[in-house]
């Protein structure tokens, strides 16, 4: 690799669009690609995202400082990264999806190269499915680890895109709203259900004989699933995650969600969700039990005209051990970011 320092734009149509976990990814630009050679300055393994900083220099040849930013430190570890993967002066060639702001030398990562001619990418860690693989064990109920695919991440963003049922008020809002000033993610606010089950970390399902705990990887959130008979408080606390109360319909686990706190962005970018929501929750074995199976059901009768239903799916990933991911504030609302 040279060691001069250039950036150069491709343009590229084919490019597939990457669903960010941590915020909207609407401010970058998925069908641009951004090839930028040059010395890391500074390497930032930070939650929930990583930084690489690159130095460059322009075409009036100015040095430019580029920002690249990629996945939590438990996907790039499980991608065969780690804190000492780069360093300062070390030559690379990133490539990237620039932000939608020109002015703005900032990216979200999608190979870097070395001067060695090794190649890391964020998320090969999902490259090969855990249900492709014939030594991975077969679930035989709820229980256990799994893995949210990329597949499951981009089928709930691009549906969060395609809801067209807001209430006046809803659209209202979403018109107001501004993803790098005011996503709750950017403040280290978990998402709730069903956005909880979409973004691209481990979970761990627990089944004891009163109830059932979901324990996520992103930002240490649990879920608690009270399947004792009980039903909701009168006048209960309103959380970020409600309370859930579920009942076994043979192998299938229906849950259902109430009291949760209004989020301004929750399943669709910049929509508010309202205190008065239901979620209706329906969880399954796949046949060769390698996946669950979930559908949902979204009410909202201060921000949904009609009721919003999706499905996802998870993998068995009993090979795999959740690594908690810490938010540290101020790395998670940059003053782009959110």
């Amino acid at each position: 690799m040279r060691a001069e320092r250039f950036a150069v734009v491709v343009i590229s149509l084919a490019t597939a669009p990457i669903a960010w976990a941590h915020h909207s990814g609407s401010i970058f630009n998925p069908d641009s690609v951004v090839a930028v050679q040059g010395e890391v300055s500074r390497f930032s393994w930070t939650n929930p995202h990583v930084y690489i900083y690159v130095e460059t220099t322009d075409r009036s040849g100015d040095v430019v400082e580029w920002e690249i930013e990629t996945d939590a430190t438990p996907i790039l570890t499980r991608s065969g990264w780690s804190s000492q993967s780069l360093q300062p002066g070390d030559q690379v060639v990133v490539r990237a999806n620039p932000d939608r702001n020109p002015q703005r030398a900032h990216g979200r990562l999608i190979s870097v190269t070395t001067g060695s001619g090794a190649m890391l990418t964020p998320r090969s860690s999902f490259a090969t499915r855990a249900s492709e693989s014939d030594t991975i064990a077969i679930a035989t109920d709820l229980s256990g680890v799994w893995s949210t695919p990329l597949a499951t991440n981009a089928h709930l963003w691009a549906l969060r895109r395609t809801v067209r049922t807001l209430t006046p008020d809803s659209i209202a809002a979403q018109a107001r709203y501004d993803v790098t000033r005011d996503s709750p993610a950017g403040r280290c606010i978990a998402y709730p259900t069903p956005t909880f089950l979409g973004v691209p970390y481990l979970n761990e399902i627990t089944l004891d004989d009163d109830r059932v705990t979901i324990s996520a990887e992103l930002f240490y959130s649990e879920r608690v699933i009270y399947t004792d008979g009980r039903g909701h408080p009168e006048d209960g606390e309103l959380t970020n995650q409600g309370h859930s109360i579920g009942r076994w319909e043979g192998d299938v686990l229906v849950v259902e969600t109430t009291q949760l706190e209004e989020h301004p962005s929750a399943l669709i970018d910049g929509a508010p969700m309202g205190s008065r929501r239901t979620i209706i929750e329906r969880f399954s074995l796949s046949e060769d039990g390698r996946r669950l199976l979930i559908d949902f059901l979204v009410e909202d009768p201060d921000y949904l005209a009609e009721p919003f239903a999706g499905t996802m799916e998870w993998d068995y990933a009993p090979h795999l051990e959740l690594i908690g991911i810490d938010c540290d504030p101020e790395v998670s609302n940059r003053p782009w970011g959110g």
